[in-house]
């Protein structure tokens, strides 16, 4: 089974998936580990390797190819912003996080341990850029609803909820797309 978690920073799509990965004994892959590892290498800010991404679609390019090469390994879960689009025709189950930016910003300040202002500078800059990026080398629109119903066959809004209830929610739409899976 392929599944496919995704959602904008701050949803818990990381979180989540890596939980349904362990609780199915599938493997796991994050683009945006692969994302911060190539930013890593390059010595670079997050911020100051997605303005070179800007510059550079072949690194997009090779990441998404990449998302596509190890989903069709088989019992994954994916986690990407782009899963949904990337794997439509392969991925068993797409699901897609939603929260309201406030909010993701405050999860991710207490994850990374950052400054408000900081983080929310980073991920208004990140999520255009990604925005502009995805618009133009896929002709994808993260915030056009009529395009996300299309990508996806579940949504979750993970605002005011636990992990654990996001965890469960996603397990039982796992479980009933996949009445076997234990």
């Amino acid at each position: 089974m392929i599944i496919s978690i995704s959602g904008l920073h701050g949803t818990g799509k990381s979180t989540i998936a890596k939980k349904i990965a362990e609780a199915l004994s599938y493997d796991y892959y994050s683009t945006g580990n692969a994302f911060r590892e190539k930013a890593k290498e390059m010595n670079l800010t997050l911020e100051e390797f997605t303005r070179h991404v800007e510059k550079h679609p072949e690194i997009d390019n090779e990441l998404d190819e990449k998302i596509v090469k190890v989903a069709k390994k088989g019992d994954i879960v994916v986690d990407s912003q782009l899963s949904g689009f990337l794997l439509k025709s392969i991925a068993d189950l797409r699901i897609i996080l939603t929260c309201p930016l406030e909010t993701r910003v405050k999860r991710m300040v207490e994850r990374d341990g950052t400054p408000y202002d900081e983080k929310m500078e980073e991920t208004l800059m990140r999520e255009k850029s990604e925005a502009e990026r995805f618009k133009e080398l896929y002709n994808i629109d993260l915030n056009d609803v009529n395009q996300i119903k299309e990508a996806y066959d579940v949504v979750i809004a993970t605002e005011g909820l636990s992990i654990e209830q996001v965890f469960n929610n996603a397990m039982h739409v796992i479980n009933n797309k996949n009445p076997l899976a234990s």
